[in-house]
């Protein structure tokens, strides 16, 4: 049947000086998902990859999803649609909240990419989101396929509209709590994964590490930290960590 894995290509939060902002490559029979989608995303790949002894880049992504649009998250969108549209001539699946995709384009894809030259002395012409990716947009209560994937999602409590996600493949499931405030709802609901990866940056409206080590051990034993902060050490950690360009089995 294969395995389901998870390449970590930065851990840190929104304000780390030591890690790049946190999203993974997901992988399951050959094929892989981007999960979040931060700046400078080709030079994440390719530093994750090498550390972990292969070669990624933007054309061995089936998909991206993006699970808010906070600059940690999502500010390598343009260049990963400028790079798919202008170089690859192609577009790449984006799957997202309808939420998202309502802010997506007007808030925070526009300003770089709506317009563009063509020739110098002519008018610019007008783009859309749909000449760099193609929009999968998902639904609360419904599963989404993706390959040899299998999606769920739900919300968080964040600043802005925000979804976690159960994702199975290879007879596996992962959970991703995405950020979030502490949720004892949402820890219930990643409960049944075989793998859940939590946020642990502490902050306003993000869950701290003290909540996440209080669980009952055999949560804390399949769980996985990342967007944790600088001042985090994992050393001291009674819950593993996940480290830039180290695979992790689900």
């Amino acid at each position: 049947m294969g395995v389901l894995r998870l390449l970590p290509l930065g851990v840190g939060d929104a304000f780390s000086a030591r890690h790049y902002s946190s999203s993974f490559v997901l992988e399951a029979e050959g094929e892989r998902l981007l999960v979040d989608c931060p700046h400078p995303i080709r030079k994440l790949l390719r530093e994750a990859s090498a550390t972990a002894g292969l070669s990624l880049d933007i054309p061995a992504l089936r998909a991206v999803i993006v699970p808010h649009l906070h600059s940690d998250h999502a500010s390598g969108l343009d260049a990963l649609g400028f790079y798919c549209r202008f170089v690859l001539d192609n577009k790449m699946p984006l799957i997202a909240s309808p939420e998202v995709f309502a802010s997506l384009w007007p808030r925070h894809l526009a300003g770089s990419m709506e317009w563009s030259l063509q020739e110098v002395g002519e008018p610019p012409a007008q783009r859309t989101l749909e000449e760099f990716f193609e929009p999968i947009p998902l639904a609360m209560e419904q599963s989404l396929s993706v390959g040899p994937f299998t999606i769920q999602f739900r919300p968080t409590i964040h600043n802005i509209p925000t979804v976690a996600m159960r994702i199975d493949g290879a007879g596996r499931t992962l959970g991703y709590s995405c950020d979030t405030a502490f949720d004892p709802t949402l820890i219930a609901w990643l409960a049944s994964a075989d793998l859940i990866v939590h946020e642990a940056s502490g902050g306003f409206m993000h869950t701290p590490y003290e909540s996440l080590a209080a669980l009952p051990k055999r949560l804390r034993k399949k769980m996985r930290l990342i967007h944790y902060p600088d001042s985090f050490d994992p050393t001291t950690s009674i819950i593993e960590v996940l480290r830039q360009g180290q695979w992790c089995a689900v």
